[in-house]
Formats: C-alpha cells, structure tokens, sequence
C-alpha cells in the first residue's frame, strides 16, 4: 500500500457529490489535505474494530464494503464505485470504530480525509453537511429496505425489486441494465447464495423476461410483466 498527497487537482474531490458543488478554489483547498492510498484486488482498506476515523473517498477501482454475522456469515451492505464515500459516521460520532470490513474488489485509489481536517470544512463550507446527511438519509432508507426485504420476502422477489430498482428514470419498458455487483456479490447483498441467483436468472430468461449479456448486463424485456411474475 502506498500514501501520497492529492495533487491530481483534487480530482477526487470532484467527483463525490458532498463536494462537487463547491468552486474550484474551495474543493482544491480540500484536496490539500488528502491522502492518496493505492490498494492492490483483495487488499483491504480497514477492518471491523479499527478506529473509524477518515473519510474515504473512491478515485478509481472498486471497493467492497461487508459485514461478518456472529456465525462468520459474509453480509455485503455495498459496493462502492468512483466517486462513492464510506466513512461519514465517524464525522459525527469520535472515538467510533468500523462495523464493518472493506476490500478492494479491483485495483482501486482511495483518498483520505482525517476527521479533524473535515470537521474543520463542515464549518468553512456548512453545504457539504446538509449533502452528507441527505446521503446517510439515503443510506439509512436503503439498509431498512435491506433488512425488510431479507426477513419477509422470498428470493423470487428480491431479485425482481432489485433489477426493477436498477432500471434508470425515463429508461422505457424494455431498459438494458448493468447489474453494480457480480452475482456472488449479488447474493451475499440479498441474503441468498451464488446458485439461487443463477438459477433464477435462468428461469427468468427461459420465461423470456430477460435476456443476460456480456459485462453484466441484462436486458429486461418487459418491465411490467417482469414486476407482474413477482405477484
């Protein structure tokens, strides 16, 4: 692993939308403070139990973000791509400590801000609060549903509200999508195993509802049948 300052003209910075907002002076000012860390596919960027302490911010690659059950069992709470943050807890809550394991999935670059640099930012620049919490808001809605989802409903409608919620706005009723995680991924986040998603990606393409594609993507065929076959 390897630490260097930001000089890549806080091109991290852009990128996360707490940030973005802010003129170039302000978010090259930010970026001063980063540090860079380059991590290698299966590196890990911290561990439960380590201080929690650091924004960290996604500049290339991607970051794989789990918990472990007392049983040992792998539970993905989320994939972080570029331009993705974990890390805001800390921001609020000293003396914390990670809940959870991240790894790189690839090759990725991470910059990193310390609590006491971006504290000092929350007050030059109140906005990129309200942004911070609008995005645990978002966060805090989606791991309920999570939860909701894995406790009551049955795999067959996981899948289903999950490629529906992966459909972008204005996309039609025959949206290509790209799935943001691979199938494993998929099913440690939906609480089920590798097989179960396989099979029943295959029984939703022998039903012609969808049709798989290389890099990920599936193209659904009809988006209203395919929320009709989960009732």
């Amino acid at each position: 692993m390897a630490h260097e300052h930001c000089h890549n003209h806080a091109s991290c910075i852009r990128l996360v939308p707490i940030f973005n907002h802010l003129d170039d002076e302000q978010m090259d000012k930010i970026a001063e403070s980063a540090k860079k860390l380059d991590l290698k596919k299966g590196e890990m960027l911290f561990h439960a139990g380590d201080e929690d302490d650091t924004l960290y911010i996604v500049n290339s690659g991607k970051i794989r973000v789990y918990r472990l059950s007392d049983t040992g069992k792998e539970q993905l709470v989320r994939i972080l791509d570029p331009g993705d943050f974990t890390g805001e807890w800390a921001l609020f809550h000293p003396g914390e400590v990670h809940e959870n394991y991240a790894e790189a999935v690839q090759d990725s670059s991470v910059c990193l801000i310390k609590q006491k640099d971006l504290q000092r930012y929350l007050t030059e620049y109140p906005q990129i609060s309200l942004k911070i919490i609008s995005e645990m808001s978002e966060r805090l809605m989606n791991s309920e549903k999570q939860t909701m989802q894995v406790a009551i409903e049955k795999v067959e409608s996981r899948i289903l509200s999950f490629l529906a919620d992966c459909v972008e706005k204005g996309a039609g009723n025959s949206p290509v999508i790209t799935l943001p995680m691979a199938k494993k991924d998929l099913a440690s986040y939906l609480g089920t195993t590798p097989e179960t998603i396989s099979r029943k990606f295959t029984e939703l393409e022998k039903q012609g509802l969808i049709e798989q594609l290389p890099k990920r993507k599936i193209k659904i065929n009809d988006l209203d049948q395919l929320l009709l076959y989960g009732e």
